[in-house]
């Protein structure tokens, strides 16, 4: 279209998957404010449109401002042809999925659910993921989460969830690989009074308390193996006992598990069932790390932004370019997880309205990149551990919670590292 009268005219008269808009038309030819009154105009027409804008190359202000306003993406001119392809064809697939969703009136569980986190997912890395939430979410099957710690695994099985015909029936989650050993039967199966020792009264464990929902169980690696033979056999039949009980009891439920490891590795070294990998796994779902989906960074770090001003009541509107620069170029070992906690604390340094790199208090991005470039996987791990723990004064519980791991799962890795 040639001016953005045209534009708004057309979309009355049909449907678009994605639009690609100018951000200068005929006002002026620098300011990029005629782009940002057509993206309202498009929002106030249809907030669910995805827009992608295009900006002269370096105008990194420019393009966050965008993405503040509604756009899902920007590309910099001049830009490549196959990424512009690629970037409008990812688009245009999500927004057919959530129309298809719309249809199938699951929309408003996929996108209005009570709780449900925002997913922000415009890269091309993120496009498998975000088909496979679409074919498996509405379907009975046991999905595999996998992916680094912080790369949003627990999100993804809420939207699993809410996409499902079970969505109306409970989600419960479930740290499975930092229940103690002794415990473990009890939390996951129940119990009845007199069992044990201190089974003052009967309690539901956790499968009965998803019955007709969904159990999400993370950190399955860490389960014991011999757990893992009681996992297998409800899996397998349905069916459970209580801890103390002979009483079989059937529960329907779907199982969406989460790791970090690479079981496959695991199962060939004898440390877990291969048979309940084979149960656990019909799809899996494999989250990129944060390094890998560099075009989200922009809008995940506005996201956690809007959020955290909120919370803390702060008249904080955006980053500053070198700021947005420096996001762009650390390689987040930690992931979303870190990004969240690094715009947050921004939001409470900043003393203007927009956060400058000191609020980040991030190594630069080169030499920082370079560093990790030059360690092992457990290097990285072993140093996000000390740097949180730092930041925690060695609280172990408040260190777990940052990390997303149980008490248990970061007991075994300080002892691992010798930290």
């Amino acid at each position: 279209m040639r001016s953005p009268q045209l534009l708004m005219e057309a979309l009355g008269h049909a449907d678009y998957d994605v639009l690609l808009i100018d951000l200068n038309y005929t006002r002026d030819t620098t300011s990029g404010q005629e782009g940002l009154d057509l993206l309202a105009r498009i929002q106030e027409y249809d907030s669910r449109l995805p827009v992608i804008v295009m900006t002269a190359w370096g105008n990194i202000g420019l393009a966050v401002e965008s993405i503040k306003r509604g756009a899902r993406d920007f590309i910099q001119k001049p830009w490549e042809n196959e990424r512009l392809v690629s970037l409008i064809r990812v688009h245009a697939e999500l927004h057919q999925a959530l129309r298809r969703a719309r249809n199938l009136e699951l929309e408003n569980r996929l996108l209005r659910a009570e709780g449900m986190p925002e997913f922000v997912a415009g890269a091309p890395s993120m496009k498998p993921v975000l088909e496979l939430i679409a074919q498996v979410g509405p379907s009975d099957a046991n999905v595999l989460i996998t992916g680094e710690h912080g790369t949003g695994k627990e999100i993804v099985a809420k939207l699993l969830h809410a996409a499902s015909p079970r969505s109306r029936m409970p989600l419960v989650a479930v740290n499975a690989g930092g229940l103690p050993e002794g415990t473990f039967e009890s939390e996951i199966f129940g119990h009845v009074k007199g069992a044990f020792t201190d089974a003052r009264a009967d309690r539901i464990g956790r499968f009965e308390l998803a019955n007709g929902g969904t159990l999400f169980l993370d950190e399955i690696a860490n389960v014991p193996l011999r757990q893992q033979a009681k996992l297998l056999r409800v899996l397998e039949t349905g069916e459970l006992e209580r801890v103390g009980s002979s009483q079989t009891r059937k529960v329907d439920v779907r199982i969406l598990s989460a790791t970090n490891a690479q079981l496959h590795e695991e199962a060939a070294a004898g440390n877990f069932r291969e048979d309940l990998l084979f149960r656990l796994n019909t799809v899996e779902i494999h989250l990129p790390a944060l390094r890998d989906r560099r075009e989200d960074i922009p809008a995940l770090a506005m996201h956690f932004l809007d959020r955290s001003k909120t919370r803390y009541r702060k008249q904080v509107n955006g980053f500053t370019p070198p700021a947005m620069q420096q996001l762009m170029q650390y390689p987040w070992p930690g992931n979303v997880r870190e990004l969240e906690h690094t715009v947050e604390r921004a939001v409470l340094l900043c003393r203007g309205d927009e956060i400058e790199p000191s609020n980040l208090a991030i190594a630069s991005g080169r030499a920082a990149t370079q560093s990790f470039e030059n360690m092992s996987i457990d290097e990285v791990e072993a140093l996000l551990i000390r740097k949180v723990m730092r930041r925690c004064d060695g609280n172990i519980s408040q260190a777990a919670e940052a990390l997303g791991l149980s008490r248990a799962a970061l007991y075994r890795r300080i002892e691992k590292y010798g930290l």
